[in-house]
């Protein structure tokens, strides 16, 4: 019936029926406080990168290749199987290219990661990571050129999806509603 047909999603035409309204506003839910808890990060401050700004991203180019290739390879390849822990408990350094799962976070998380820490992101200090706060050894801006430099290289699908993340209003609308 009409009643029950409420969405039609972008992602090829599939329905979504009354049924599974409540699956859809849960998962809404999470989309949305995942926004908001990205807007406000655990400094309070938003850092957006920017990436087509050619002199921020060579500058971040350097920056990468002096504190960052070492661990995340010269072409942001990462260490060989990054999703297995070591012997010693920790995860290998991941890429940072179209492989890996870096576009999958939100600007200011990342900006966040890369300066205090992941422990400090997610709240466990105590969290085992090879991945040290740089917030002594770079500026925010250094910060903010390297994360730049990086999402330049992203092909352009990765480009959009994680302008999503950011909750960029001007990324494509991923739900029509009928």
């Amino acid at each position: 019936s009409g009643t029950s047909l409420l969405y039609n999603t972008l992602f090829g035409g599939s329905l979504i029926t009354h049924s599974n309204s409540l699956w859809l506003c849960i998962s809404l839910i999470i989309v949305s406080h995942s926004s908001y808890a990205s807007d406000r990060g655990i400094d309070g401050i938003q850092m957006r990168l920017q990436p087509d700004n050619l002199k921020i991203v060579q500058a971040g180019e350097v920056v990468y290749q002096k504190h960052c290739a070492v661990r995340h390879g010269a072409e942001l390849e990462g260490q060989p199987d990054w999703r297995v822990r070591g012997d010693d408990g920790l995860l290998p350094a991941p890429p940072h290219d179209a492989t890996g799962h870096t576009w999958h976070h939100a600007d200011d998380m990342l900006f966040e990661i890369t300066k205090f820490g992941p422990g400090a992101v997610i709240g466990d200090p105590h969290h085992p990571s090879a991945m040290p706060p740089f917030k002594s050894v770079l500026s925010d801006n250094e910060i903010s050129a390297v994360l730049s430099f990086i999402k330049n290289t992203w092909p352009e699908e990765q480009r959009r999806w994680q302008e999503q993340v950011n909750g960029n209003p001007m990324a494509p609308f991923i739900l029509q509603f009928d």
